[in-house]
């Protein structure tokens, strides 16, 4: 892989931009690690003044009030620098511990925003997976722009202070009668300091240079260490461990995490610190050394000429000491946000995906009398990318307060349908209708508001029960209680020892219960119930319930759902003696449209075919049953 290069211009904007998605959430950040740079570089600086004061004194007259008072001064000075320091220090470091979340926010927060059509292409699902696999492996990425603030920040003031402290170095002059005056010669003097900025300006390039194989080890191992995380977390997924054991597969995932993991003598890293990245290093460090020898040998020479007193070689052998790693510093920085361009670029690449579909303004009006209307009109679809249409010149409209069932065979369409409804995508070919209005011309989320939908793949989470029903940490008990007894739950709710405040699952409490696949989907129906939207959508909501209890849920949700309209989309058929019109997808299409009765007239018809081969299966349990029986 041939390595891109980046301008210092493309990275400064990068980086900046980065700077800027942390300010816009924590702005303190910033002032706390500029304050503890600064005492950072202070602290150094004073003692090496403070110090070499007390040796000329201790060297010269030798007053003892002079060399108490500076001892006091270094005390005191150093004391509360250290203090401050310390508090800044900390300070530091529980932002630093909020970083971490907060760079999880910013993605999060994108994908929330993002068109789902982006959100299911393998191009943003990839280009997200490489940026957390570089960010954990590395820190780089926007994560890592903090880090370069701070020592950018801390450079600087080093840079500074090292100038201020040893300016004086090149211009208190060796006695003319001293055989080192040559040392007062501006060729010598631009000699030194050439030396001194060559040394400073070759270690961070060494470094640079060993950071960039560090790079391309990285993305050697990407993948291998992708692969690795998956099916490391196999064995600690509960759906998947019975499976695992069943089939002993531990076998493969242990050769997978072996071979991928890349951490044996003979992986690419290893390779690469043993070589060319191990060799730069070496460089770097050497060099270093050579700089503080060239250091000392100038400072001591003009000392022992006659420049000036013992004191002043401490304070300049420190000051510039401190001012070559603060310009080293910079440079190294520097080098490494050039580096760090590699996975930022792809950072902005995936926070900048654009949101393609149309964005409405108009606000849905809150209708006490639910008068709301959909129509599908002439509608046609094909998912990106595809040149199949999943749907066909649909046509339908949704009366208000009626309940309609959606059937087909797998693949027939019903569930992109509901994705339509709910504008996840647009249609290629028609229009969606609400109140005779496209629903494009509504904003999204006021749009949303007037839908209570439970997905095939529904998601509950590891929180208690009452915040999975209501979605938020404040609700109100009762009607989360109705909710749930409406649903069928409340036998089951009963039985909680905290009842609502009972943590769903083993995640974040111990005490946690485990739900049953039919459980969770009346925690689901209860949810949708709570939310008391006029539009109601189960998408299959009653699959892992036996058919008994399908038919008692669908028997109670005819009598709560009230004036709403309801939509039931089910491969089994008890919900269809329920409704009041029936619609057969077939390949895209809707084919057949009618009562239950009517449609069971067309003997030849697809819905008869349906019915029948699942009737069979099913004996006669109550009068109230939802299935004919044979």
């Amino acid at each position: 892989m041939e390595e891109k290069k980046y301008s210092m211009w493309q990275v400064w904007n990068d980086t900046i931009r980065s700077w800027k998605l942390y300010w816009n959430f924590r702005p303190q950040i910033f002032i706390i690690i500029t304050l503890h740079s600064l005492v950072t570089a202070i602290l150094p600086y004073s003692t090496i003044w403070l110090s070499a004061q007390f040796i000329n004194e201790l060297s010269g007259n030798r007053n003892v009030e002079e060399l108490g008072k500076w001892v006091v001064l270094i005390i005191v000075v150093s004391s509360i620098l250290e203090l401050l320091k310390a508090i800044f220090q900390h300070m530091q470091n529980v932002e630093y511990d909020k970083l971490y979340d907060l760079d999880e926010k910013i993605y999060m927060d994108k994908m929330v925003s993002m068109d789902y059509t982006d959100i299911e292409s393998s191009y943003a699902q990839d280009l997200l997976s490489n940026i957390e696999q570089t960010r954990n492996y590395s820190g780089w990425g926007t994560y890592h722009t903090i880090s370069y603030y701070r020592e950018l920040i801390t450079a600087f003031f080093q840079v500074i202070g090292g100038i201020g402290l040893s300016i004086t170095l090149f211009l208190l002059p060796v006695p003319k009668t001293s055989p080192l005056s040559f040392l007062n010669s501006p060729l010598c003097i631009f000699i030194i300091i050439g030396i001194m900025l060559l040394i400073a300006i070759l270690s961070p390039i060494f470094t640079t240079k060993a950071n960039e194989y560090f790079l391309k080890g990285t993305e050697a191992v990407l993948l291998g260490n992708r692969i690795a995380d998956f099916y490391c977390d196999l064995p600690r997924n509960r759906k998947k461990a019975e499976e695992i054991r069943i089939y002993e597969q531990d076998k493969i995932i242990s050769d997978y995490v072996k071979n991928m993991l890349g951490i044996s003598i003979t992986s690419i890293c290893a390779r690469y610190a043993k070589g060319p990245m191990g060799l730069w290093k070496a460089l770097a460090e050497s060099i270093s050394m050579v700089f503080t020898g060239v250091i000392y040998l100038y400072v001591c020479l003009k000392a022992w000429g006659g420049a000036f007193g013992v004191g002043l070689v401490t304070q300049y052998v420190g000051a510039i000491t401190n001012l070559f790693i603060g310009f080293s510093g910079m440079l190294r920085t520097l080098g490494r946000m050039r580096i760090n361009e590699h996975t930022l670029e792809k950072c902005f690449e995936f926070l900048d995906i654009p949101n393609k579909m149309y964005q409405g303004s108009l606000t849905t009006e809150k209708r006490m009398d639910r008068k709301y209307e959909i129509e599908f009109k002439d509608v046609s679809f094909k998912y990106p990318g595809s040149d199949t249409y999943v749907l066909r010149h649909v046509n339908v409209k949704f009366q208000v307060g009626r309940r309609l069932a959606i059937v087909g065979m797998n693949g027939s369409g019903k569930t992109t349908f509901i994705k339509l409804l709910c504008r996840l995508y647009d249609p290629d070919e028609g229009q969606i209708l609400l109140n005779g209005i496209d629903i494009r011309k509504y904003r999204y989320d006021d749009y949303m508001d007037i839908f209570s939908i439970v997905f095939q793949d529904f998601q509950l989470f590891a929180l208690p029960l009452g915040q999975n029903i209501a979605t938020s940490l404040n609700y109100d008990e009762s009607k989360v209680e109705k909710a749930l007894n409406d649903a069928g739950f409340d036998d089951r709710l009963k039985k909680m020892s905290k009842m609502l405040d009972t943590y769903l699952y083993k995640d974040l409490d111990k005490e946690g219960v485990d739900i049953s696949g039919g459980e969770a989907q009346k925690i689901a129906i209860a949810r949708a119930l709570y939310k008391d939207a006029p539009f109601l959508i189960l998408d299959e909501p009653t699959a892992a319930l036996d058919p008994i209890a399908e038919s008692e849920i669908y028997a109670n949700l005819n009598k709560i759902v009230g004036d709403k309209t309801a939509i039931y989309i089910s491969h089994r058929l008890s919900s269809c003696k329920f409704c009041d019109e029936i619609m057969v997808f077939n390949e895209g299409a809707i084919i057949q449209k009618g009562t239950h009765d009517e449609l069971l007239k067309d003997t030849n018809g697809k819905y008869y075919e349906l019915w029948y081969a699942q009737a069979q299966y099913y004996e006669k349990k109550s009068a109230s049953s939802a299935f004919k029986p044979i």
